[in-house]
């Protein structure tokens, strides 16, 4: 028998621009869309550097998995597209500043380009308590 899948949104992250959801949630696990560095409430990019779009695309992370019933502390898997890796030392500046030890599993992964050229996108998959 399938787990039931629940449908998680919030209007404290970017509302999807395509086919799919801000997060699935099944059982203990919660899957994390990717998340660019928009802002909520325009929808558009964020202004600044890198650093303000790596900033702004942990906080949309961190406004759905508060909207699943957990947070990044919960994370056990992320995920971070960069289309400039010369930037990955801004995301383990960044990142540690949303995460704590025991950190997450993560990979960092080189890309040709991102939705409405943004510079950085980031997922995770959370395991919340039982």
């Amino acid at each position: 028998m399938a787990e039931e899948r629940e449908i998680i949104s919030t209007p404290r992250a970017p509302a999807a621009i395509g086919t799919y959801s801000q997060a699935v949630k099944t059982g203990r696990m919660v899957f994390l869309s990717g998340q660019i560095p928009l802002d909520p409430k325009t929808m558009e990019l964020v202004d600044g550097d890198i650093r303000a779009q790596i900033r702004q695309a942990f906080e949309n992370l961190a406004a759905v998995a508060e909207a699943s019933g957990g947070s990044l502390a919960d994370a056990v898997r992320v995920t971070v597209y960069l289309t400039d890796l010369a930037h990955f030392p801004a995301v383990n500046e960044i990142m540690a500043q949303y995460f704590a030890e025991p950190y997450p599993a993560r990979a960092a992964i080189g890309v040709a380009a991102l939705p409405r050229g943004a510079a950085v996108e980031v997922d995770a998959i959370l395991a919340l308590a039982g």
